[in-house]
């Protein structure tokens, strides 16, 4: 699920914005960004074929690139600088600060106040096993005749962080969400104070998956971080139960959500080679992508299987300095798995090769047996797409020869039955088509619907909601790149799972000042959630709105892309909307702002929006 753009020199220099923005006090005497520029940029901006690219930086915990500083493989380097700079320039590659600057003390619940398992659970990335995004009119409480009255409860902050990504799960009266540094939170839904929380070693982007176990047992939470470690968590203290890991490629991560399914844990596979491929001295590429099955009781993998069934090996060819040229590789899984029972088979979506020729398998919808991880059958969607970073930063060294398009299928297959009994998988894909497959015939196309330009960064991005036989499409079309001669098509898309035929089409508004854009953008790019009545979007300008599922009509909108005041007392900022949608339950409405990578607006928030009386509008905010 890799982020291009045409401009160079400004999405490098996007991408490694300053994280002092919420990175806090501690840091704000020393620019990291001053540091970097004059001791390191020399040398890793693709100057020097040994040193690792700067955009390498954005994909590394803040700890490691401090530790290589201290006493790791830039010690002699590190020396120069003094150990505020070190934190400092740390902490700007990287996105975020490290665990002694981030680890802030939160707002506690009262001793003795216990979690509610009572109400209603969200508890997975896709709201079901189906990946829907449908939530009941019980389990959402609220209406289209109250969405009006959505009014701001409180504000959760994440200390030191640039991106909040982690989609909030609900069970009763918790939350649980992840963050960039590492650590799942126990939110209590009410008030905003933190029940508990627990350190993972890095960062937690997926979703928190919930298991419920019988009639007094434990209810579970499942965790992968992005080093593709997985942790089982009793939810009531977020106490370790067991840990596991994916236990393959070095650059192995966890990105789409774990889906729990009659106590088996389906774990998706991705990486980070895609941006360590633009280091020219790197043997590029060997990662292949999958989903590894689990024992959600002990830990125990129980089968993984890959994207691309050949084992990488080299091909004879060597990159621009010479250095073996590795394949095939890539096809990585950004989403979380769809799970279709009857006909027991697991669905996902998959990402371009890394290396050319492209692998017949990304790009694709792979079905895999559920009971023992066979692939099935493969649809692709989009043949020769090959790509990594090296394409991007300039160098070219490891690029692959087709050079792209990189138009993933990052969103998680939806499957859909029809009122005449027929299923459906329907599939959105950055190139800004809506796919729908047949799954009783190996994934035989029914219809394609193209709904805008795509690009690197949608198209559809990460996710559809569909209500009845309706599938809400957020179109990206990112306007970032400048103009171009094809039009582009940024906003919700209502079509017809039936026939593809389109029921309405609501353009996002483009509300973003001069001065923030590139950064400020009106697509959309995070997945909808669909509620009977509503859609919520949210998008990359900050903006989430409410739409009438009928007329597509906007009901309700509220900027985000603000400083607030959290629970805390802290000073935090929301920005933009990217790769985690909105949770309804319980009559909340819950969203993370802030999503520092591919040019986008930083932030550090969860916001919890409520149609509970005696709350304003303003809570929270500052302007």
């Amino acid at each position: 699920m890799s982020v291009r753009s045409p401009a160079l020199r400004l999405a490098c220099a996007a991408l490694l914005a300053p994280a002092m923005l919420v990175a806090g006090a501690a840091l704000a005497e020393v620019s990291g960004e001053a540091v970097y520029q004059k001791h390191c940029s020399s040398c890793h901006e693709g100057n020097v074929p040994r040193a690792p690219h700067n955009i390498v930086f954005r994909m590394s915990p803040p700890e490691r690139i401090l530790e290589a500083l201290d006493n790791g493989v830039m010690k002699g380097q590190g020396a120069a600088l003094s150990a505020e700079e070190r934190l400092a320039v740390a902490t700007y590659l990287a996105g975020s600060a490290p665990s002694q600057v981030a680890d802030t003390k939160m707002k506690a619940c009262p001793a003795g106040g216990a979690q509610k398992r009572g109400g209603a659970t969200v508890g997975s990335w896709g709201m079901d096993e189906r990946n829907s995004r449908f939530v009941d009119a019980g389990t959402a409480g609220i209406t289209p005749q109250t969405v009006g009255g959505l009014q701001l409860k409180w504000v959760f902050d994440y200390p030191g962080a640039t991106r909040a990504r982690s989609q909030p799960t609900v069970d009763g009266d918790t939350v649980y969400v992840g963050s960039q540094s590492g650590t799942v939170h126990a939110i209590d839904l009410h008030s905003g104070c933190l029940h508990w929380a627990f350190k993972a070693d890095t960062e937690v982007r997926a979703a928190v998956s919930i298991g419920h176990g019988t009639a007094g047992a434990a209810t579970v939470l499942y965790v992968g971080d992005t080093n593709g470690n997985l942790y089982a968590l009793n939810a009531n203290d977020g106490s370790l139960r067991w840990r596991s890991s994916l236990a393959d490629h070095k650059d192995a991560t966890i990105t789409g959500s774990p889906k729990l399914f009659e106590g088996k844990l389906f774990v998706p596979m991705s990486s980070r080679e895609w941006a360590v491929a633009a280091d020219p001295n790197y043997r590029c590429c060997t990662f292949r992508g999958g989903v590894a099955a689990f024992d959600a009781a002990t830990g125990k993998m129980l089968w993984k299987s890959y994207s691309i069934p050949q084992e990488p090996r080299e091909t004879g060819k060597k990159n621009g300095i010479g250095v073996p040229i590795v394949g095939p590789a890539g096809a990585p899984v950004w989403n979380s798995p769809t799970i279709d029972a009857k006909r027991r088979l697991l669905y996902v979506g998959t990402g371009e090769a890394y290396t050319s020729p492209a692998a017949d398998t990304s790009d694709s919808v792979l079905a895999f047996a559920l009971d023992t991880g066979k692939l099935v059958w493969s649809r692709q969607l989009l043949a020769g797409d090959a790509w990594n970073m090296s394409c991007f930063i300039g160098s070219s060294v490891n690029c692959p020869e087709q050079n792209g398009p990189d138009l993933d299928i990052g969103a998680p297959p939806i499957l859909v039955s029809l009122a005449n009994g027929k299923d459906v998988l329907v599939v959105g894909q950055k190139s800004g088509m809506v796919h729908a497959l047949d799954p009783q015939a190996k994934g035989a196309v029914l219809w394609q619907r193209k709904i805008g330009h795509g690009g690197y960064a949608g198209g559809v991005h990460w996710g559809m909601a569909v209500a009845g036989e309706t599938v809400f499409a957020p179109n990206a079309d990112t306007y970032f790149g400048g103009p171009t001669d094809t039009p582009r098509f940024p906003g919700l898309f209502a079509l017809d799972v039936a026939t593809g035929a389109q029921k309405w089409f609501t353009p996002a508004v483009d509300g973003c000042k001069p001065e923030d854009k590139p950064a400020c953008d009106p697509g959309f790019s995070a997945p909808a959630t669909a509620v009977p009545g509503l859609v919520f979007a949210g998008a990359f300008d900050g903006q989430l709105r409410a739409f009438d599922s009928q007329s597509g009509k906007v009901l309700w909108t509220y900027a985000t892309n603000r400083e607030f005041t959290s629970v805390s007392g802290r000073k935090a900022h929301g920005g933009s909307i990217e790769s985690a949608g909105p949770v309804v339950a319980n009559g909340y409405v819950l969203v993370n702002s802030g999503y520092l990578f591919g040019s986008r607006m930083p932030g550090n928030v969860l916001l919890a929006f409520s149609t509970e009386q005696g709350q304003g509008n303003a809570v929270g905010e500052t302007r």
